[in-house]
């Protein structure tokens, strides 16, 4: 090809947008497969021990002692026909405690 017909091919609108478009859509692909890789790699090594979490102010449950009976019990408790609505503070306004 000459160079006249090169620079014809590549002033067309079609190959003058499309082709930068398929490059970002398939290297952001290859990107993306890069840092959820990354992502799960590091979360899969996290596993904490009990001291650290209590280190970050994570208390650890045992699993055992939530159960749907406790927490039906719970909201079985719960008084719903006599109740006050409570206004939340709202930004602009000043919090005093």
């Amino acid at each position: 090809m000459s160079l006249t017909k090169l620079q014809k091919f590549f002033k067309k609108k079609s190959v003058k947008y499309s082709i930068p478009f398929l490059v970002l859509v398939v290297g952001g692909s290859f990107g993306l497969k890069q840092f959820t890789e990354n992502r799960y790699r590091f979360r899969r090594n996290q596993i904490l021990s009990k001291e650290e979490a209590e280190k970050f102010g994570i208390k650890k449950k045992d699993k055992s002692e939530v159960t749907l009976e406790s927490e039906f019990e719970k909201v079985k408790e719960i008084n719903i026909n006599n109740w006050e609505n409570k206004r939340g503070p709202r930004p602009w306004e000043e919090v005093t405690q």
